[in-house]
């Protein structure tokens, strides 16, 4: 690694492989610093993207740095400590203590999903656990579904999942169902279990059902709601911070829809400030952030 680039991005998912893959077809010095940790990395296939579909999320990433380094942008093995203003630039420091100039920063960091401490979620999650009807409806599909309550999305999260499947159940645990959230799921089917979740039963590694006190209920895959907060906590050198999504899922990074965020020089793209973003979309803002970082400094050299 160099001691500066034009361009440094935090985070080597999706969103800061095309950020990255854009800059260093724009010729711009690019350096990707990944921690090695993708939020995705329990799944077996990264899904509903286009041309993509099914591919092992690392064998994706692995293609996606071959192609980096194709246009001679640079990917790097590390976790960022933290950064700092640095005249008109960024001082970027690692845990392991390389440092890195950059004038302009791209952070993809990703979020940390933050499950109830039941056990089975962590243990199961991202293969029969799951939390996106889109991401991992398919493979769930016609099955035992339940859905765990988490807060004020695990209604709506009940009612995608009853597309999927005639055998839903909604396990309130510690959440109070209004009327008018009684009749939503009740007229579409969808049955209700009252009581607090105990744990997952698990056999023969899979789930076989939903344990409460004194009962199981059967369940072959459950649903739920994690709340999901951004990987940012290197960014409190500069003043931004992390604050409350606007739907209630967690903490992001606010930004622009070109990825720009209120400290000048920092962009931002794919989960970190998209909670629900998928894939493709997190792909689709890190080119676009990487575009406006390369107009910016053609404007602002």
């Amino acid at each position: 690694m160099n001691d500066a680039y034009e361009v440094v991005v935090i985070g080597g998912g999706a969103a800061g492989l095309s950020g990255a893959l854009m800059l260093a077809r724009s010729r711009r010095s690019v350096v990707v610093i990944d921690a090695g940790q993708p939020r995705n990395a329990p799944a077996e296939g990264v899904h509903g993207l286009l041309g993509r579909e099914g591919m092992n999320p690392l064998e994706l990433l692995a293609r996606g740095r071959a192609e980096v380094r194709g246009y001679g942008g640079e990917v790097e093995d590390g976790e960022v400590a933290g950064v700092a203003r640095d005249g008109d630039g960024f001082d970027v420091r690692l845990a392991d203590g390389r440092g890195v100039r950059a004038k302009r920063l791209l952070v993809t960091a990703g979020l940390v999903d933050e499950l109830p401490g039941i056990p089975g979620l962590r243990e199961r999650w991202g293969r029969d656990v799951v939390h996106c009807p889109y991401c991992h409806g398919w493979e769930i599909r016609d099955q035992a579904i339940g859905v765990l309550a988490t807060g004020p999305l695990s209604v709506h999260q009940a009612l995608l999942f009853g597309q999927l499947s005639d055998d839903v159940i909604l396990f309130a645990h510690h959440q109070e169902l209004t009327a008018e959230q009684r009749e939503q799921l009740t007229s579409r089917g969808i049955g209700i279990v009252t009581g607090e979740v105990e744990s997952l039963e698990i056999a023969e590694d899979r789930i076989t059902g939903v344990r409460l006190a004194g009962r199981t209920v059967p369940r072959d895959a459950v649903a739920v709601a994690a709340r999901a907060v951004a990987r940012a906590g290197f960014l409190a050198g500069l003043g931004l911070k992390t604050v409350e999504h606007p739907s209630g899922m967690g903490e992001h990074i606010p930004a622009d829809p070109t990825g720009r965020t209120e400290v000048a020089g920092v962009w931002a793209a794919g989960n970190v400030t998209d909670i629900s973003a998928q894939v493709g979309s997190a792909a689709a803002a890190g080119a676009l952030a990487g575009a406006h970082i390369n107009a910016d400094l053609v404007m602002n050299p």
